[in-house]
């Protein structure tokens, strides 16, 4: 990692309020995902909402450098950049999705979401320094994903055979935040996200042919709204939000508060769906929140309470 990046200052307001609007649109996009799904291969559903996504940011872009002029980073970075990041996250979604066709949506969900954990491992190797508090956030987290995703008790798990795909697509989720992470910096946040859903569009249609998937347009017709939502919003805004989140922030806190999609995810079944919440789930809303509040508090802070001695300079 770039030792200049630590140097600069974190904007607070980005680095905590935009990863958690883009929690909140993917938790109220999983419905709409789960219904184009029905319809459509995972490949030609993030065809088609990469096209969605790469229209509306390319159509964006144009407006933003005509208003701001050229942006910062050169072109061949800026393709780079959108290689490596489009690459990850086509990886991730063709995991995950793979992943859902043996296992149940919660325990991926809560599989997948371990990203939280695997971000500041990796960070660890990468000589990326993660606050401790964002450690011990780590576990209240981790526990309230639990009671969020799992319904039922902990020795009636069974590892499922898609429950190692969802595995591999948590570490592919985490390679792609550390990459957004590398090149935030570097080129603009809104031309990366272009760049990375124009790579995404060109392997997914590649995986589509190579995976047998017959693209038919009634199909497409039939979940227009799904595709639309979820590549104009899910897409296009949400995962730009997070890119600029990134920018000269720390990829384990905002890891973290992006791992909030499966409060909302919650929140709105029960506002749009009228599903009940149980308690366990109430439960894993107070421990995921609790996890967020943690991670905000300064290292000193904390230690000045654990050792009073470093109040008196002692």
């Amino acid at each position: 990692m770039d030792n200049n990046q630590t140097k600069r200052r974190v904007d607070p307001v980005r680095q905590n309020i935009l990863p958690v609007i883009a929690a909140l649109i993917w938790g109220s996009a999983f419905v709409a995902q789960s219904v184009a799904a029905e319809s459509i291969g995972a490949f030609t559903f993030n065809a088609a909402r990469s096209v969605m996504a790469f229209i509306f940011l390319l159509i964006l872009c144009l407006i933003r450098r005509k208003w701001r002029g050229k942006p910062e980073g050169t072109r061949r970075e800026l393709i780079r950049a959108g290689i490596c990041c489009g690459a990850a996250l086509t990886v991730g979604s063709w995991l995950q999705q793979k992943g859902l066709e043996t296992t149940s949506s919660g325990k991926a969900g809560f599989i997948t979401a371990l990203y939280i954990i695997i971000v500041p491992v990796m960070g660890v190797f990468l000589r990326k320094k993660t606050p401790i508090t964002v450690w011990i956030s780590i576990i209240p987290a981790t526990m309230g994903l639990y009671f969020l995703c799992i319904q039922g008790e902990l020795r009636e798990l069974r590892i499922e055979q898609g429950d190692f795909l969802i595995l591999l697509c948590a570490f592919a989720f985490s390679v792609q935040i550390l990459t957004i992470d590398y090149f935030s910096s570097r080129v603009d946040g809104v031309e990366l996200s272009c760049a990375q859903f124009l790579t995404v569009l060109i392997l997914s249609c590649l995986g589509a042919a190579f995976a047998g998937e017959v693209i038919v347009i009634k199909d497409l017709f039939s979940c227009w709204f799904p595709v639309f939502y979820t590549g104009i919003f899910s897409s296009g805004v949400a995962y730009t939000l997070q890119i600029l989140a990134q920018k000269d922030s720390n990829p384990a806190v905002v890891s973290l508060l992006l791992s909030l999609e499966a409060v909302f995810a919650t929140l709105c079944g029960a506002l749009f769906l009228h599903e009940r919440l149980t308690g366990r789930e109430y439960l894993g809303c107070v421990l995921m929140f609790v996890a967020v509040v943690i991670a905000q508090i300064p290292d000193r802070f904390l230690w000045n309470i654990l050792n009073p001695r470093l109040k008196n300079g002692g």
